[in-house]
């Protein structure tokens, strides 16, 4: 006879004290870097022994790597021709790691185990939210599901409309190839292509362009803004009341500003220069377009090579702003360029608080961004300085003029994953090589996300101290 009291339902069950232990240190934002770097890894081997993929000679180990990196961090820059370099099986696997890098496995996983009836844990939401940027008052499945949604809804329509425009001038199913790479490369903010010179048969012809730049633009801003905007137009028709977030609002004024005034000065500075011999017409639409794919995606329509010293460094200043958070786009964020020129406002005017539209934005978040341009800024300045070491050596100067240039537009085209280069991709040496796929990979996940992934412990309530304050000359 059996004594005692049979087990409750849904008690807790004792975890093995190893498993505790690893659950407690695969903490949401080393999951979150862990699953950009897995995806890499594979993508790499896939591209060694997967048949097929190549028309000729097939990339070796490093050349794997940095191609897989490329795409999954969707940076574009290139080691390898991707219009003759591989076959069509080829450019569909490359999409596919661009696509599964543009939206985030973590995300696409989500969408998966929502769509199947499952039930996310808290740390698979935490992790998304790690890598999207999830505002508070966003419903995270509703998010994971619009995230998606969006994505294919608006590749889609850019792949419709850029065969319709390329159908009468591409024969059979290369304008269908072409269309769908583009479109899913634009909005995925990749910058791959496959066209050997990127977008520059096109430069001369409006339609495509704008097309690309739309989808460049739709995918730079970010699922948060595109869900507000969504609940807001949602909100308008059924006549209910809605405020858009501060977020958005910042975001949308700060992407204006850099398309509208980059745009003006590439125009300026290229009238006479990479923009010679083009019609009138089309230079103030290549300004435009260089503007837009200057802060995030990396297609071009021109040789940079050709442009100007003036053009050069307004487009790594546009590379290291980037995109928006929540979007594929790397580099420091526009919403961080709006609270820093905000903070500089402030303190000219001599007030404490920062505000915009009426908000004021918490010092912790100021902080924040600060910080992140210091972090990025320090990962720049070290990644330039060991590209020139292991690219130029112990050479005067006078011998390598214009070197440290395009090492910086380098770095800081992987950095921000834009894949703009002046050239010097395809050169680098495997030192080279390694540096660029790390900030690469650094430049997806984030500064920050990958300090708080490296961080050993977290801080203990109650175990903090400071010490006396003492002022420190400044300025």
């Amino acid at each position: 006879m059996m004594t005692g009291k049979p087990p409750l339902r849904g008690s807790t069950r004792k975890i093995p004290r190893a498993a505790a232990r690893w659950d407690r240190h695969l903490t949401p934002p080393r999951l979150f870097a862990g699953s950009f770097l897995l995806l890499i890894l594979t993508g790499a081997t896939g591209f060694l022994l997967l048949p097929g993929l190549y028309t000729g000679e097939p990339l070796g180990p490093l050349d794997s790597l940095f191609t897989s990196a490329s795409a999954v961090c969707v940076t574009g820059l290139v080691v390898a021709d991707t219009a003759t370099r591989f076959t069509l099986f080829g450019q569909a696997y490359l999409l596919l790691l661009i696509q599964l890098g543009g939206i985030g496995i973590i995300t696409l996983s989500s969408m998966i185990i929502l769509a199947l009836g499952g039930r996310l844990s808290l740390s698979h939401q935490a992790a998304a939210a790690a890598g999207s940027e999830v505002a508070p008052r966003v419903e995270f499945k509703h998010l994971i599901r619009n995230v998606v949604v969006f994505t294919f809804l608006f590749e889609a329509a850019g792949a419709l409309l850029l065969y319709l425009l390329w159908a009468g001038r591409i024969e059979g199913i290369d304008a269908v190839r072409h269309a769908i790479f583009q479109a899913v490369s634009a909005f995925c903010n990749a910058g791959f292509s496959t066209f050997s010179t990127s977008l520059s048969p096109f430069r001369e012809d409006p339609a495509p362009l704008l097309v690309v730049a739309a989808l460049i633009l739709v995918g730079g801003i970010g699922f948060l803004t595109m869900e507000d905007l969504y609940l807001r137009a949602r909100a308008r028709k059924r006549r209910e009341p809605f405020r858009i977030s501060l977020n958005t609002r910042l975001v949308l004024l700060t992407t204006l500003v850099l398309v509208l005034g980059g745009g003006g000065l590439f125009t300026l500075f290229e009238w006479d220069v990479a923009f010679r011999g083009f019609p009138a017409w089309a230079k103030p639409m290549n300004g435009f377009f260089m503007s837009v794919t200057a802060r995030t995606a990396g297609f071009n329509t021109i040789d940079y090579l050709h442009a100007s010293d003036s053009s050069i460094f307004l487009t790594m200043i546009l590379m290291f702003v980037g995109g928006s958070p929540g979007s594929t786009a790397g580099g420091v964020k526009t919403t961080t360029a709006g609270i820093l020129a905000l903070l500089l406002l402030s303190r000219l005017r001599g007030t404490l608080s920062v505000s915009f539209q009426r908000r004021s934005i918490p010092d912790e978040s100021i902080h924040r961004a600060v910080l992140l341009c210091v972090v990025a800024v320090g990962f720049l300045a070290s990644a330039v300085l060991i590209l020139t070491a292991t690219e130029v050596g112990p050479v005067e100067h006078a011998a390598t003029r214009g070197s440290l240039t395009q090492f910086a537009f380098e770095a800081i085209s992987a950095f921000n994953t834009v894949g703009l280069t002046i050239g010097e991709t395809a050169s680098l040496s495997s030192g080279g090589k390694a540096v660029v796929i790390l900030l690469m990979y650094i430049g997806r996940i984030g500064p920050l996300s990958l300090a708080a992934a490296v961080v050993l412990r977290r801080r203990e309530e109650g175990t903090t101290f400071r010490f006396a304050r003492e002022d420190v000359a400044v300025g």
